[in-house]
């Protein structure tokens, strides 16, 4: 549900920023979702006895050195519509409609075994070719038995098992005696 909200006003972001504008934006956004994830103030937040225009002022605090005024009265917009808890997805949904604009794409490369930054590059490079896009990938270490490739913005896994691979040789194997 509130991914479908956090459309709505991305579209709305896309209509009234250029594109170098809406990678400032997102940024900002991620900033003040990450802050709004401490506790401390999630409560000031949510308080019901701090006024929704005190509420647009702090959070206007946050992103007053951008010195942008249109996203200073897109907070005030969510503030007033009591929408602070989709801040977080729009952000995410910002970041993806970036992403397919720029066809540039970040991934995650999961094993349990260190892969070597030129592994990580030509993996990038035979996505990036088949996809038609960039994509970075980011080695994450993790209990996973193989590797593990996602590109989450695009709609992409791929994952290769070392003990699915050799039940599939032992199989092949057995059906070949």
């Amino acid at each position: 549900m509130k991914e479908l909200i956090a459309k709505k006003y991305v579209k709305a972001l896309a209509e009234a920023f250029d594109l170098e504008m809406l990678e400032q934006v997102e940024e900002l956004l991620e900033a003040l979702a990450e802050a709004l994830k401490d506790p401390k103030i999630s409560v000031v937040l949510h308080a019901p006895e701090i006024s929704k225009e005190k509420k647009a002022e702090i959070l206007n605090a946050a992103v007053a050195k951008a010195n942008m005024k249109q996203l200073e009265n897109f907070i005030r917009l969510l503030v007033e519509h009591d929408r602070i808890d989709v801040i977080e997805d729009i952000a995410t949904v910002l970041r993806k409609y970036i992403a397919d604009i720029k066809k540039s794409y970040v991934g995650k490369v999961y094993s349990d075994t260190q892969i070597d930054s030129k592994v990580l590059d030509q993996l990038g490079s035979g996505l990036s070719k088949k996809f038609d896009s960039t994509i970075a990938l980011q080695f994450v270490q993790s209990d996973f038995d193989g590797i593990k490739v996602d590109v989450e913005d695009l709609g992409v896994e791929i994952s290769f098992s070392k003990s699915r691979i050799s039940k599939q040789i032992v199989e092949h194997i057995l059906k070949a005696i």
